[in-house]
């Protein structure tokens, strides 16, 4: 299948480019609200598109890694979870603080990246 363009992260940009711009300022009260509210939306789809296949790669990478296995970053999360519920791996393991940090950094890239902004 051919390759559209521009591809979908220009066209959620220039959506919410036009929401931003021309549509907020003719806006008040709710309808400015829920405006606000798909900008954000369309922002997050936006941020998804674009990072999320490379984090869920950085994702499996370490996955891999503390559970010593391979396999869908379904499984190895429910592996993982299994060895912290069953005491399999040190809740003080800096490696798997590491694994924590970065996901919720990565997750936090993708849903609101000002909390991690600084």
């Amino acid at each position: 299948m051919p390759r559209s363009i521009p591809d979908a992260s220009t066209l959620l940009s220039a959506a919410i480019i036009y929401l931003e711009q021309d549509l907020m300022p003719t806006l008040s009260g709710y309808h400015r609200f829920q405006t606000r509210v798909t900008i954000n939306v369309l922002n997050i789809v936006r941020r998804e598109l674009e990072l999320r296949a490379a984090h869920e790669s950085a994702e499996c990478d370490r996955l891999t890694a503390l559970v010593g296995d391979d396999g869908p970053i379904e499984s190895l999360n429910d592996a993982l979870c299994e060895m912290i519920r069953s005491a399999g791996i040190d809740s003080h393991d800096p490696n798997l603080w590491d694994h924590i940090r970065q996901s919720l950094a990565e997750n936090l890239a993708i849903n609101n990246p000002k909390w991690t902004a600084g």
